[in-house]
């Protein structure tokens, strides 16, 4: 081959590896998976034999766990990473259910299992839930914890998991126990049983070169700025209630007998299993705490349901705490309702927040009148958790992410029994994030390769063209 035109071959097929490895790298990159939530009710027969006549048990929830639908549980928090270029895709969630059944005249619980931080794993066209798993063997009753046991092979009935944008939405993958499971399942179920379907929804970040790109409007610290002064007492400087009133109440309000709602304003957040009173402000002085907090909730439905709380405030004294809410009804107005109280203990300031962590708590017989009778005085309520911040630099403990709602079908198909519902799977996005289309590797390739070959077409067929040289021409090659 001539010299020049193996020079222009070089500068061609030199361009089209330089096209190709912007895109190519840019759909390897892993991609940050940070919010979300995963609803699984293990399984719902098994839910019904733990609370029924023969069991005699209860299950509580951990870790700020809600419950939706008839008899999901919700986790929350999604951490993992999702790769679009081949699909896969690892997401942990937080939180966890502990099951308690058959109490012995001891005390003792013979069934007694906890599951926690579910993680979805998906590779290629295989899923699998893992689960942390606490259980007491139901002949011998010894107790084993295992962490992360491939605990159900989930199906993906076809999901192309490649492509997808800034969420992944996964919708009533069935279950399957297996063999790992079904050992860390107390014996209670063999490998190959059904157990309820799966569903997820997870926030994908933009990879970092994007987000490297987006300007940021928190300026860096200067070697100038004031360092906060810690102490350990004092005037509050931020704060926060987490309380989910009672789980059992919220399963009424949404259920079939209520069929109702609730509505947050003011300020006051959601996270699933509970409601987030911020914005407080108080004092804090050896061991003495009073804050008032920002927020309401007001509970709707059926049968005259009208109920709003607002107005939260917590005092604590001598190891004791008071949760106290203006209290409004279609029959009555009150303000500061001592509605529970709650174990406090000895509170010590730590990086400059004073925190209880899901403090029981009781209620109390102003409280009972103001849930309309509905519980007697002395109800296990939900537990309390408060943190309030001493010092400007204290971080409050972060609230649930439940993440994006899952965006709804552009054409939505009927739910399946047997299979997915795969009208949320991820597809193939048509566009990057900087909003120009993306091009898929292997089409990039394709037309930058033909426009190669069209070159060199035509340089050939220009020299063809051209006389033959002779001796004395100074172009000849």
């Amino acid at each position: 081959m001539p010299a020049r035109l193996r020079a222009l071959v070089t500068v061609v097929c030199a361009a089209v590896l330089g096209a190709l490895l912007p895109v190519t790298a840019a759909h390897a990159e892993n991609r940050t998976v940070r919010g979300g939530r995963l609803d699984w009710g293990v399984k719902s027969s098994f839910q019904s034999y733990v609370t029924g006549p023969v069991a005699k048990g209860s299950y509580s929830l951990t870790g700020g766990v809600a419950t939706v639908g008839g008899s999901a549980f919700r986790f929350h928090s999604a951490t993992g990473t999702y790769d679009p270029a081949t699909g896969a895709f690892r997401a942990a969630f937080s939180g966890g259910v502990h099951f308690l059944g058959h109490r012995t005249s001891g005390g003792a619980h013979q069934l007694d299992l906890t599951l926690s931080r579910p993680t979805v794993s998906v590779s290629g066209a295989t899923g699998t839930l893992h689960v942390d798993v606490t259980s007491r063997a139901k002949d011998t009753g010894t107790v084993t914890t295992s962490r992360q046991v491939p605990f159900a092979s989930l199906s993906l009935g076809g999901i192309d998991m490649r492509g997808g944008g800034g969420t992944v939405t996964l919708n009533n993958l069935p279950a399957t126990l297996t063999a790992e499971g079904a050992r860390s399942f107390a014996g209670y179920y063999t490998a190959g049983t059904a157990l309820d379907p799966v569903s997820l929804s997870a926030d994908v970040e933009a990879p970092a070169s994007r987000r490297e790109k987006q300007p940021t409007a928190t300026s860096s610290p200067s070697a100038d700025s004031p360092v906060p002064t810690r102490t350990a007492g004092g005037a509050i400087r931020d704060g926060a209630v987490d309380w989910g009133v009672r789980r059992t109440f919220r399963e009424y309000v949404t259920g079939d007998i209520a069929d109702g709602a609730w509505a947050l304003s003011a300020g006051a957040q959601d996270g699933g299993a509970l409601f987030r009173f911020p914005g407080g402000e108080g004092t804090y002085r050896d061991g003495e705490l009073t804050a008032d907090f920002e927020g309401a909730v007001r509970f709707t439905g059926a049968h005259g349901l009208d109920l709003t709380l607002s107005g939260v405030r917590a005092a604590v004294k001598d190891g004791k705490g008071t949760l106290y809410a203006d209290v409004t009804s279609p029959d009555a107005a009150e303000k500061k309702v001592p509605l529970v109280t709650f174990t406090a203990g000895e509170p010590k300031p730590a990086d400059g927040l004073v925190k209880f962590t899901e403090a029981p708590a009781k209620l109390t017989a102003r409280g009972a009148e103001a849930f309309g009778g509905l519980y007697r005085a002395g109800t296990e309520m939900d537990p309390v958790s408060l943190a309030v911040a001493l010092t400007a630099d204290a971080e409050l403990p972060a609230l649930p992410d439940l993440g994006s709602d899952p965006a709804p079908s552009v054409s939505p198909q009927p739910t399946q029994t047997t299979a997915p519902d795969t009208s949320a799977a991820p597809v193939a996005s048509t566009a990057d994030d900087d909003g120009f289309p993306a091009l898929p590797v292997s089409l990039a390739a394709g037309a930058l390769l033909l426009a190669a070959a069209a070159l060199v077409a035509v340089a050939l067929r220009r020299r063809r063209a051209r006389p033959a040289a002779s001796p004395s021409d100074p172009d000849q090659g």
